[in-house]
């Protein structure tokens, strides 16, 4: 979340560490479904699961699911190590995008260059490979 309204989405494929980061221009349901459908359709063949916290902008994932085949788990509130990938990824992600900082300006091109760079970063626990050397 950014200190207005805009924010980012972000999906990660647990098993390669493969991220993608979509900008919302605001923290609704309709954006949300909106942008995950546009990431999801990136890679349908890697996003079958996508694992959500409690927030309200997922109170529409039946759309997601239906349109896109994909299956929504809820991790319990408060429970944010069942959501380990996502959470670490959202930490490397405040290297360029500090806590409290405007999004508003930010645009989908700069989140796509943000993705790319922690995608072609070698990460120890793939043998100091990288998710786009395990994803392609």
């Amino acid at each position: 979340m950014g200190k207005n309204r805009a924010c980012i989405l972000t999906l990660v494929d647990r098993k390669t560490g493969y991220l993608m980061i979509g900008k919302l221009s605001a923290r609704t349901i309709q954006q949300t479904n909106r942008r995950l459908r546009k990431l999801a359709e990136r890679h349908p063949e890697k996003f079958h699961t996508i694992t959500a916290d409690n927030g309200c902008e997922f109170h529409g994932y039946q759309q997601v699911e239906q349109s896109h085949g994909l299956e929504f788990y809820f991790a319990p509130p408060h429970h944010s190590w069942e959501r380990g990938s996502n959470e670490n990824a959202n930490g490397l992600i405040r290297q360029y995008l500090p806590k409290g900082m405007c999004l508003n300006n930010l645009t989908q091109a700069q989140c796509d260059r943000i993705a790319h760079k922690l995608n072609t970063r070698p990460r120890k626990r793939y043998g100091y490979r990288t998710p786009e050397e395990l994803f392609n």
